[in-house]
C-alpha cells in the first residue's frame, strides 16, 4: 500500500518569539486534571465520557486533591506496558526494590514456581530483596554494575544482558529516581543485527543519513524541512503514518506536516486544544524524549515494589510506563493501536523549549528496539539544531521586513498627510499579519480590509481612552470579548481580535483579527452524518470541534515581534507628532565629530595592531579592510588589496564555494563561526605563489551603516597553515598514518581516531596533554557516551549532537569538509573550545576502517575549571538559600513593628522603632531589590520619596554601634540642625545603604581601642533643572590612621572586571549606585587621618512630573 505525503502547513510557521501564553502553565495543569478527573470517573461510574464538554466546558475550581491524584498517575502510576519487565534496584548493593508482576516470565523464572496463579505471584514477590544480578550472566552483571558506577548512567544505554536461566537477550535501559536505580528490560532477539555493536551503529548511520539531507535543503523553508523529517522518521520506523505537531503559544497543537499510507484519512492542519497533550505530559516529553506505546489495547502489567518505600516508584523515564486510559482510548477511537512520539526541543530565551513533536501511528501492534529509538533521537536532536536555525532566520527576516515598512510609513508621514499610512501601499496592514487596520485622528476615521464601521470604531477607541488610557504600550487582546468590551458581541466573528496603539491621548491606530477558524483550515475528512458521537468521544475530528469552539470569539494570538513592531511604529509617530529635534550648535557639531573622529581611529588602531588577520569587503565582495597581520600572512600590503575581489583574486579556488555561501548568509543577516577559508601567498611584484597558501579559521561579522542597512562583511579569523599542513600531510600518508600520530612534535594537532563501529582507536601525544586521559584509558572505549560523556563531559547537549553528526558522518566514509564545534572539559574541569574536522582511511576495497578526527583548539589561552564552577555554583546555592530563609524572620520584624506602632511608647521609642524599620527595609532592599548588572549598568530602577537626613543619620549609626563600642571608639557627628530636618525627596532606602557601607568600612580601619570617627555633614548652592530644587550635600567620614588597604580602594575606583576583596566588592557597588544617584565618592589620605568625601545633589522641592519612580542618571 503507497505512501501519501502531504504539503506542509509549516511554511506559513511563524517566527521564533518567546511571547508569553495566554493561560499559565498552572492554569493548564487545573484544567488537564479536571479532564482527567472527569475521565476517570466515567470509567468507575460506567457512563459515558463526553470528551467535548469537558474540553470545552471546564471547571472553574478543581480540587487540589484531584491536581495531585492527576500529576501522581502520570509520575507513579505503578504500571507498565507488556512488552517488556521492569526491576528497581537498591544502590550499591543492587538490591531489587521493586519488579513488574511479568518479571518471572520474561526471565524465565515460571518453570521454578508453581503453575498457579498464586504460586506465580508468590514468585515475583519472592524477588524483593535479592540481589538483580544474580537473575543474569555473571557478564551481564559485571556489566550492570559497571554502568552503574558512573554518574551520567545513562550515557551507557542499553546495556545488552542476558538471562541466567534462558539465556535470553534483553536490552537494559538503565535511569536513576530517588529510590535508586529503575532497569527496564526489552527482549531482544537473538538474531537481531542491532544486538552487535556494528549492528548498533548502522542505526546510528541510517539517522546520519536523514540528517544529511536535513542539512543540504536549502534554508528558509520550515515546511520542507518537517516534510523532510516525516519521510525520514517513517523510512527508519515503518509507521503508517508519521506528523509533525507543532505548540502555539496558547499551548494549542497544529499539525503541521504529514506522511501517511495512502487510504488513511488526513489529518494535515488539524488544530487541537492544550489538553489534548496535557502539561504534564509535556513536562515528560522534555525530560525523557522518546516515548513509544507498543499496543494501545495491551493490559497494563502492576508493579510490585518493597514495603520500605513510602510512596509508589517514580516511572518519569521508564520506557516501559503505562500510557494513561484517557490516552489509549483517544488512540483506539482514531483507529491507532501503537505509536512513537519524538520530542522536538530547541532552545527557548531562558531555557529549552519544547516546540512540538514528530509521531508516528501505527495500526497494529508495533516494536521498535531501543537502538533504532535511540536513532531516531539522535535525529530529533539534529532537526531541533536545524529548526533553530531556520526559526532565527525566519525571525531576522520578519524583523527586517516590519523595519523596511517601518521606515516607509515614516517616509509618508513626512512627505503626505497622516491617513497615507492607511489609504497608500504600503500601508499599516503591511507591518503585522492583519485582516484589517483603522486610524482615529483628530476625530476622523480611516479604515482598510475587515474593521468595525467607523461608529463602531469611534465607540472603540472612546472605551479604550476610558479603560486603557493610562497604559503607554496600547492594548493588545485576542478577544474582544475576554478584555470586557462591551460592543464586542455586535462586531461578530469578523472583529474579534484587536492591537490598538494610541499616538496621542485620543488619536489612535488599530489592527483587526477575524475568528480563529477564518484563518485555520484542515485538510481532513468532513464530517459524515453517521458518526453519530463525534462530538463525545475523543477524536482528532472532535479535537478539532473542541479547539474551534474554545477559540469562539478568539483570534489567533498576537505575537511579541508584532506587538514591538506595532510599538516602535507608535514612538516614531508619537515623535513625528509631539516633538522637533533640537539644533544643534555650531560648538555642539565639532565637539561630536572630534568625539566621533577619535573613536574611529582608536578603533582602526585597534584593528591595524591586532595579532588576528582581520578583513573586510564590502556589499560587492571588494576589499576594504586589510589589517597588518593579514597583510604579514598573504604578502600582500593593504593598499595592493584594497579593491581586489576577494572570491576571485584572493581565495584559492577551492574555498570559493564556501567564500560565496559565507558572504551570502552574512548580507542577509546570518553570520557563521569556525569557517575554513585557503588565500592564496603572494611574492614579488604581487603575484600568486601557486606552490603555496594562507589557511584562516574565520568568524564572520556583518557590516551595518547608521540606518542598520548591511553594507559588508568583515571576517576576524585565526591562523591555522601550519595544522592544515600536517593534516594534509597526514592525508597524503595515508597508510603511514602512525608516523604523524605518534610524533611527538609539538606542532603536531591533537588527533584522535575510530574504528567502523565508533570505538576510540587512536589517541594521540598531543590529545593526551590537551584532556588529560592517557591512551591506554580511552582506547577501545565507546566515543559517543564513554569517551566524549563519562571522560571528556560535553558542555551541552547541543555540542553533543554536533560531534555525533561529525562522528558518524565520518564512519559512514563521508569526509566532514566543513568543521564543526565541539565544546567539552577535560579531566582537570578545563573547558576546551575546537573546531572539528574528519577524513575517512579505507582499505583496499574502499571500504572504510577507521576516520581520523582533527581538532584545532580554540580557546587555547583561556578555560574555566570545573572546581572553580563547582564552587561557584555552591557558593550560588547557598547564597539562594540565605536569601529565601532570611525572609521568614524578616516577616515576624515587620510584624512586630506594626504590634509596637499601634502601641503607646514614648516618644524615644518610637524613635528607636522607626530606625529599626529602617534598617528591616535596608535588608529587603538588598535581598529582593540587589540586581548587580542593573547597578553595574547604571540602569537601577530608583525609588522617590520624602524623607529626613536625620532619620538616615540614626539608621546607618545604629548599624555601626556595636563596633564602635567593642573597639572603644569615640563618633563625633558634626550637621546643621536646618540641614538634618530638611525635607529632601529621593530613594532613602538606596542612600541609607550607601552611607552605612562607607561608614562601616571607616570604622572597620580605624586604630583601636581608643581612637574615633567622625561624619560631618555641610550644604553647598541649591540650584533648580527639570522642574525641581536640588541643594549640594557633601558627606564626610574620617578616621585617623592609614586608611584603607589599596587593594579595597583598587576593587572600588578601577573599571576592570573581578575583585580581590569583598568589601572592596561592596564599595564599587555602592560607587557605582551613587554615580546614578546623581552623586561621586573619593577616598582622600591627609597626614594623619583619611576620609571618605561623597558630594551628592538631592531634590529639596518635586516637580510635578517627577513624583513616583524615576530611572537614575549619571552625573557626569
Amino acid at each position: 500500500m503507497g505512501f501519501e505525503s502531504s504539503s506542509s502547513a509549516a511554511s506559513n510557521m511563524k517566527p521564533l518569539g518567546d511571547s508569553k501564553p495566554q493561560k499559565s502553565n498552572t492554569a493548564q495543569y487545573s484544567v488537564d486534571a479536571a479532564l482527567f478527573a472527569d475521565f476517570d470517573q466515567s470509567i468507575y461510574s460506567g457512563k459515558s465520557f463526553n470528551y467535548s464538554k469537558s474540553v470545552i466546558s471546564p471547571p472553574n475550581y478543581v480540587p487540589d486533591e484531584h491536581i495531585t491524584a492527576y500529576l501522581s498517575n502520570i509520575q507513579r502510576g505503578g504500571l507498565v506496558q507488556p512488552f517488556g519487565c521492569l526491576i528497581a534496584v537498591e544502590e550499591p548493593s543492587f538490591r531489587i526494590l521493586g519488579v513488574s508482576e511479568n518479571s518471572s516470565e520474561f526471565l524465565g523464572l515460571l518453570s521454578l514456581a508453581s503453575t498457579s496463579h498464586s504460586g506465580e505471584f508468590d514468585k515475583v514477590k519472592g524477588l524483593i530483596g535479592i540481589d538483580a544480578r544474580t537473575l543474569f550472566t555473571p557478564s551481564s552483571g559485571a556489566s550492570l554494575a559497571k554502568a552503574a558506577s558512573f554518574t551520567e548512567i545513562s550515557l551507557l544505554n542499553p546495556v545488552l544482558v542476558h538471562s541466567r536461566t534462558t539465556q535470553k537477550p534483553f536490552y537494559a535501559i538503565l535511569h536513576r529516581i530517588d529510590a535508586g536505580i529503575v532497569m527496564d528490560l526489552e527482549p531482544a532477539k537473538s538474531g537481531d543485527p542491532a544486538l552487535t555493536l556494528a549492528g548498533a551503529v548502522q542505526s546510528q548511520k541510517l539517522a546520519v543519513r536523514a540528517i544529511s539531507r536535513l542539512q543540504s535543503l536549502p534554508g528558509g523553508d520550515i515546511g520542507a524541512l518537517c516534510d523532510t523529517v516525516v519521510e525520514d522518521v517513517q523510512r527508519l520506523t515503518g509507521y503508517d503514518r508519521v506528523m509533525v505537531y507543532q505548540f502555539h503559544e496558547d499551548d494549542h497543537g497544529e499539525v503541521v506536516s504529514e506522511i501517511r499510507r495512502s487510504d488513511l484519512e488526513p489529518y494535515l492542519g488539524l488544530h487541537y486544544p492544550a489538553t489534548d497533550i496535557p502539561q504534564a505530559a509535556r513536562f515528560l516529553f522534555k525530560q525523557n524524549r522518546v516515548r513509544m506505546i507498543c499496543d494501545c489495547n495491551a493490559t497494563p502489567v502492576k508493579v510490585l515494589q518493597s514495603e520500605e518505600l513510602k510512596r509508589p516508584l517514580c516511572l518519569v523515564n521508564s520506557t516501559l510506563r503505562a500510557p494513561h486510559g484517557c490516552h489509549t482510548q483517544y488512540m483506539a477511537n482514531m483507529g491507532s493501536v501503537a505509536s512513537l512520539a519524538l520530542a522536538i526541543v530547541i532552545k527557548g530565551k531562558d531555557s529549552s523549549k519544547l516546540w512540538g513533536l514528530v509521531v508516528g501511528h501505527h495500526c497494529s501492534p508495533r516494536y521498535v528496539p531501543f537502538p533504532l529509538r535511540y536513532a531516531c533521537e539522535f535525529l530529533m536532536q539534529a532537526f531541533g539544531l536545524q529548526l533553530q536555525m531556520e526559526l532565527q532566520l525566519a525571525s531576522q527576516l520578519a524583523e527586517k521586513k516590519a523595519m523596511r515598512t517601518q521606515t516607509l510609513l515614516c517616509d509618508m508621514l513626512l512627505r503626505d498627510t497622516v491617513s497615507a499610512i492607511v489609504t497608500q501601499s504600503p500601508g499599516i496592514m503591511d507591518l503585522v499579519k492583519c485582516d484589517g487596520a483603522a486610524l482615529y485622528y483628530k476625530g476622523k476615521c480611516w479604515l482598510v480590509g475587515v474593521t468595525p464601521n467607523e461608529s463602531q470604531v469611534k465607540d472603540l477607541v472612546n472605551w479604550l481612552v476610558e479603560n486603557h488610557g493610562d497604559d503607554s504600550t496600547g492594548l493588545t487582546t485576542d478577544s474582544l470579548v475576554d478584555a470586557g468590551y462591551p460592543g464586542a458581541i455586535s462586531l461578530g466573528d469578523a472583529v474579534c481580535g484587536v492591537a490598538a496603539a494610541g499616538i496621542s491621548s485620543k488619536d489612535y491606530l488599530l489592527w483587526f483579527r477575524s475568528n480563529t477558524a477564518s484563518a485555520i483550515k484542515w485538510g481532513g475528512a468532513k464530517h459524515r452524518p453517521k458518526d453519530k458521537d463525534d462530538a463525545g468521544r475523543m477524536h482528532p475530528r472532535s479535537s478539532f470541534k473542541a479547539f474551534l469552539e474554545v477559540a469562539k470569539s478568539r483570534s489567533l494570538p498576537w505575537e511579541i515581534s508584532e506587538i514591538d513592531a506595532i510599538h516602535s511604529l507608535r514612538l516614531i509617530m508619537r515623535e513625528s507628532f509631539t516633538s522637533c529635534r533640537p539644533v544643534l550648535s555650531g560648538n555642539d557639531v565639532a565637539r561630536d565629530a572630534n568625539e566621533l573622529t577619535s573613536f574611529v581611529c582608536e578603533m582602526v588602531r585597534v584593528i591595524e595592531t591586532a595579532t588576528a588577520p582581520i578583513f573586510g569587503v564590502d556589499s560587492s565582495g571588494c576589499i576594504n579592510g586589510w589589517n597588518k597581520k593579514t597583510a604579514e600572512m598573504t604578502g600582500l600590503l593593504a593598499s595592493e588589496a584594497m579593491g581586489k575581489s576577494l572570491a576571485n583574486e584572493i581565495v584559492q579556488e577551492e574555498s570559493r564555494a564556501v567564500l560565496e555561501i559565507l558572504l551570502c548568509k552574512a548580507l542577509q543577516g546570518e553570520e557563521e563561526k569556525s569557517v575554513m577559508l585557503k588565500l592564496r601567498k603572494f611574492g614579488q611584484n604581487n603575484h600568486p605563489d601557486s606552490s603555496s597558501d594562507v589557511c584562516v579559521l574565520v568568524n564572520s561579522c556583518t557590516s551595518r551603516d547608521y540606518t542598520e542597512k548591511i553594507i559588508g562583511v568583515c571576517f576576524v579569523g585565526q591562523d591555522i597553515t601550519s595544522e592544515k599542513a600536517i593534516t594534509d600531510r597526514f592525508i597524503r600518508l595515508q597508510g603511514d598514518y602512525k608516523t604523524i600520530v605518534q610524533s611527538l612534535n609539538p606542532l603536531i594537532p591533537p588527533i584522535f581516531a575510530s574504528d567502523e563501529n565508533a570505538c576510540c582507536s587512536e589517541w594521540n601525544a598531543a590529545m593526551e596533554k590537551l584532556t588529560g586521559w592517557s591512551k591506554h584509558e580511552v582506547i577501545g572505549k565507546m566515543l559517543p557516551g564513554e569517551v566524549f560523556g563519562v571522560f571528556c563531559k560535553v558542555k551541552c547537549q547541543d555540542s553533543l549532537t554536533k560531534f555525533l553528526i561529525s562522528l558518524y558522518q565520518g564512519i559512514a566514509g563521508d569526509n566532514v569538509t566543513e568543521s564543526s564545534l565541539v565544546e567539552f572539559f577535560s579531566k582537570e574541569g578545563r573547558y576546551i573550545e575546537a573546531s572539528l574536522t574528519a577524513n575517512k582511511s579505507t582499505n583496499i576495497e574502499g571500504k572504510v576502517i577507521r576516520c581520523f578526527f582533527f581538532l584545532q583548539i580554540i580557546n587555547k589561552e583561556s578555560g574555566l575549571s570545573c572546581p572553580e564552577l563547582k564552587e561557584s555554583a555552591q557558593s550560588l546555592n547557598e547564597l539562594t538559600y540565605i536569601r529565601q530563609e532570611i525572609k521568614n524572620p524578616l516577616n515576624g520584624i515587620r510584624f512586630a513593628h506594626k504590634l509596637l506602632e499601634s502601641s503607646e511608647i514614648s516618644a524615644s521609642q518610637r524613635q528607636f522603632l522607626e530606625t529599626s524599620d529602617a534598617c528591616e527595609k535596608q535588608i529587603t532592599t538588598i535581598i529582593e531589590g540587589t540586581d548587580l548588572k542593573s547597578i553595574e549598568e547604571g540602569k537601577l530602577q530608583l525609588e522617590t520619596e520624602e524623607f529626613r537626613l536625620e532619620n538616615i543619620l540614626d539608621t546607618i549609626i545604629s548599624q555601626v554601634m556595636i563596633l564602635l563600642r567593642e573597639g572603644n571608639l569615640q563618633l563625633r557627628v558634626e550637621v546643621a540642625e536646618e540641614i538634618k530636618t530638611l525635607p529632601l525627596y529621593g530613594d532613602r532606602v538606596k542612600l541609607q545603604l550607601i552611607l552605612a557601607d562607607l561608614l562601616r568600612n571607616i570604622v572597620n580601619h580605624a586604630p583601636f581601642p581608643n581612637s574615633w570617627v567622625a561624619i560631618y555633614i555641610s550644604r553647598g548652592q541649591e540650584l533648580s533643572r527639570d522642574n525641581s530644587h536640588y541643594i549640594h550635600l557633601q558627606f564626610r567620614m574620617i578616621h585617623p590612621g592609614k586608611g584603607l588597604p589599596s587593594e579595597m580602594l583598587s576593587d572600588m575606583f578601577e573599571t576592570r572586571d573581578g575583585w580581590d576583596t569583598p568589601d572592596g566588592l561592596g564599595l564599587k557597588l555602592s560607587r557605582k549606585l551613587l554615580e546614578q544617584m546623581n552623586g561621586r565618592v573619593s577616598y582622600v589620605r591627609e597626614d594623619e587621618r583619611c576620609f571618605f568625601q561623597v558630594d551628592l545633589q538631592v531634590k529639596t522641592m518635586l516637580g510635578v512630573e517627577t513624583r513616583g519612580t524615576e530611572a537614575g542618571s549619571s552625573i557626569k
